[in-house]
């Protein structure tokens, strides 16, 4: 692994009087591939949205690739970055929906343009011709032309994907997305993370497929009420986990 491309510290963030995140750390190396499991409410979705600022924390920090992430620090203190500054830091930072978000007026194409030539002022044949790369490595060069609802959930979820290596992210963060999916076009988008898992791409997935983290994982880490309880290989914590929330999760689910 290469070294820390996502340094999350101290990360604590409340809801009105409900506390989501009560300090978490995490490091993410560059090329590695972290998946984080969890019981529903434990704070797994919303600490991956922090990372790209759509959750501001309350407490901590998110630093990628050593930049602070919605703030800059003058002296000892933080100040927030106008909206227009962390839209220029989100262009770094992929991030796959659980219900797509694609533009349903836009071609499948144009979804994956839309955002190399307005937000990195890329040259339009430039990117079109980037796109149809994009789209023939997640097994849609044949749907360029194609609309969203003329898609299944799989290959909208696939054109997601595409869509947000399109911006070359330094990350690529998964919010859980296999699960608007059928059970038959769960493998479809599993094979596409996988392909990018093994060309090096850094990645931050949540989800509940426990066998895609055996396979795929470099680092299983497993939250429990905003915290996280447990970390390491997948054969440490899947197999041999060592504090009783999380094997009673594992029991549940294997």
């Amino acid at each position: 692994m290469g070294e820390v491309m996502v340094d999350l510290r101290g990360i604590h963030k409340s809801f009105g009087t409900n506390e989501v995140l009560r300090g978490v750390d995490l490091e993410v190396r560059a090329g590695e591939v972290v998946v984080i499991l969890g019981p529903s409410g434990s704070g797994k979705s919303t600490l991956l949205r922090t990372i790209n600022h759509l959750e501001k924390v309350d407490r901590g920090y998110v630093s990628i690739d050593g930049d602070l992430v919605g703030y800059r620090r003058v002296g000892d203190k933080l100040h927030e970055l106008r909206e227009r500054e962390v839209l220029k830091q989100r262009t770094h930072i992929g991030f796959v929906f659980q219900n797509f978000n694609l533009f349903p007026r836009l071609t499948v194409l144009e979804n994956v343009v839309e955002a190399p030539i307005s937000a990195r002022r890329k040259a339009a044949p430039v990117a079109r011709a980037e796109g149809r790369a994009l789209l023939a490595r997640v097994g849609l060069a044949d749907k360029e032309d194609a609309y969203p609802r003329h898609l299944s959930g799989g290959q909208q979820q696939r054109v997601a994907i595409a869509r947000a290596l399109a911006l070359e992210p330094k990350v690529l963060l998964f919010d859980e997305p296999t699960s608007a999916l059928d059970p038959e076009l769960v493998g479809e988008v599993l094979d596409v993370v996988k392909d990018l898992a093994r060309s090096g791409t850094t990645m931050v997935v949540v989800t509940h497929e426990v066998g895609f983290a055996r396979e795929v994982a470099d680092t299983v880490v497993f939250m429990d009420g905003g915290l996280v309880v447990e970390q390491g290989p997948p054969g440490q914590v899947l197999d041999d986990p060592q504090h009783p929330r999380t094997r009673a999760f594992l029991s549940k689910v294997l």
